[in-house]
């Protein structure tokens, strides 16, 4: 497998990542890698993937940046490229809880080695929560683990402060142990329960992708497979490539099963989704299909470098029609007042 794909995230303070945008996503096009990276005022998030070497200068990069000279990075590999473009963005949050002043620099859990997860969740006063949206829980989970059926994690503060008493009444001590993807949405889940006055509380170091890079399959206590948000869809234990598709309609990773079913029309709808869409939409999936059909005949990658010029002059028009809108209301602005 000749691409490696790097996760990462740290939090640390950027006083202006704007400046930090141009050259990181410069580095990344002149070296070869695409993926997506967050940058906020709190720090950088995101999954890169690329030649060993290309990864590598894209690092040594990162490592320069304010408060990221250990970040840590988790490495796995894949067959083919699993990003159509490289992704620079702002946000006001690398992951989004929306709870102001949460901030894992200042208050977080406690980390617990991969190597001792699994003697923390054998502990009968241990409640088990996972912090990933419902999509993600229903492709795997720990065994034993509580799923809030949350869409994103927006909702889990308001999920964990309706449902708290229930789940601590289960424990004759208060001990709760939280884990997600890569481990960054813990950092803030676990912060956030600590301010909220729990006192015994834990994550999982790194994340479900160091477990299964590090926990052999016959000792794991993990169920099933590990979504993540690119083109390999899911990874299994030693991070190899997992056997789920997504649907290109409602982006909901596919079984065998439900590629078997009447209802999966590949790049139209699938059984989650079907009955759901209008006309115009299956069509506009349809024709995606067949345009990402007739890129692999000829050996091209559907969606690629073109897609930022694209965005760009989507945006001009934007801009444009605001303008026109704006220069209409104060001309009927100038005219009342006349």
């Amino acid at each position: 497998m000749p691409i490696c794909v790097a996760a990462l995230y740290r939090f640390t303070t950027f006083e202006d990542p704007a400046s930090i945008r141009t050259p990181l996503r410069t580095l990344c096009e002149e070296n070869g890698v695409k993926g997506i990276l967050l940058l906020a005022s709190e720090g950088i998030n995101g999954t890169i993937a690329g030649s060993d070497a290309g990864i590598q200068a894209v690092l040594a990069h990162i490592r320069q940046l304010p408060g990221c000279a250990d970040i840590e990075v988790k490495f796995s590999r894949a067959p083919s490229m699993p990003f159509l473009r490289m992704k620079v963005r702002l946000k006001k949050e690398i992951v989004t809880m929306g709870i102001e002043g949460t901030d894992p620099n200042h208050i977080v859990g406690t980390y617990i080695a991969p190597k001792d997860w699994n003697a923390l969740l054998e502990h009968p006063d241990t409640i088990l929560i996972d912090t990933r949206n419902d999509y993600e829980v229903a492709v795997g989970t720990f065994e034993g683990a509580v799923d809030p059926k949350i869409k994103t994690f927006r909702e889990f503060p308001e999920w964990f402060r309706q449902n708290r008493d229930r789940l601590l009444a289960q424990g004759r001590k208060p001990r709760v142990a939280m884990f997600c993807t890569g481990g960054i949405r813990c950092e803030k889940s676990t912060a956030f329960a600590k301010a909220e006055g729990l006192d015994e509380v834990y994550h999982l170091e790194g994340g479900i992708l160091k477990y299964l890079e590090t926990i052999p399959q016959e000792e794991s206590l993990w169920r099933g497979e590990c979504f993540v948000f690119d083109q390999r869809v899911t990874v299994g234990h030693g991070l190899k490539p997992g056997n789920l598709e997504l649907c290109h309609a409602c982006r909901v990773p596919l079984s065998p099963e439900d590629k078997s079913s009447p209802l999966y029309e590949q790049g139209v709808s699938c059984p989650h989704c079907h009955g759901t869409q209008s006309e115009r939409n299956r069509a506009r999936h349809a024709e995606r299909e067949r345009q990402a059909q007739l890129a692999a005949e000829r050996g091209e990658a559907h969606l690629g470098m073109n897609m930022e010029q694209e965005r760009a002059r989507k945006r001009k028009l934007r801009e444009d029609e605001i303008e026109r809108q704006q220069a209409l209301r104060q001309g009927v602005l100038d005219r009342l007042r006349d």
